[in-house]
């Protein structure tokens, strides 16, 4: 098992170090040729816009090519808006992997950030979940499954081979969701 993480902007080292937790092994993913050999890939929070500019041409339409080809994508937060088919009502221009539209920063400003426990379908009760400028899933098509909700939206959501959420898994200790994904990437192999 090899999962690769966006390595461009972002929660890299954290999703790196949850991953290596659970005794599974991961690659920082810069360009396009890095992605040849990869079970799956977590796209991590931080600035959705920058990581779309750095990922700008060959590596952004590589991603999109996997994404609709079946690879197991994970996106936290910034992630989430990158999969995302829609963004802040227009179609999104980044990979459209999963028919979810977000609204960026719905949850507030950076001082605004926040931690709940979230019931998460398949994975607990209790899950914590780290918001910081989270986007929140506004609308979802009808092959998508939103696995969790807080204040009315949805924050997670998988449809296929495309798991999102509005949160931060790779800031807490607890590693349920990524055991999550990885469990889709050997399914997937």
């Amino acid at each position: 098992m090899n999962i690769g993480i966006l390595g461009l902007q972002g929660a890299v080292r954290e999703h790196e170090r949850s991953l290596a937790r659970i005794g599974v092994a991961s690659r920082i993913v810069k360009r396009a040729a890095a992605l040849k050999t990869l079970d799956g890939l977590i796209l991590p929070g931080g600035e959705s816009t920058t990581m779309s500019l750095l990922a700008h041409g060959e590596l952004l339409e590589r991603l999109r090519e996997l994404a609709h080809a079946g690879m197991p994508m994970f996106g936290t937060c910034a992630g989430m808006i990158l999969l995302a088919k829609e963004v802040d009502g227009r179609p999104s221009e980044y990979l459209g992997a999963i028919d979810i539209a977000v609204e960026r920063n719905a949850s507030g400003r950076q001082v605004d950030s926040f931690e709940a426990e979230l019931d998460v379908e398949g994975i607990g009760e209790d899950v914590p979940a780290v918001f910081i400028r989270a986007p929140y899933i506004v609308r979802s098509g009808p092959s998508v499954k939103a696995m969790a909700h807080h204040q009315g939206f949805t924050v997670m959501a998988q449809a296929e081979n495309v798991l999102a959420c509005s949160f931060h898994p790779e800031l807490t200790n607890d590693e349920r969701v990524h055991r999550y994904f990885v469990k889709m990437t050997e399914r997937n192999t």
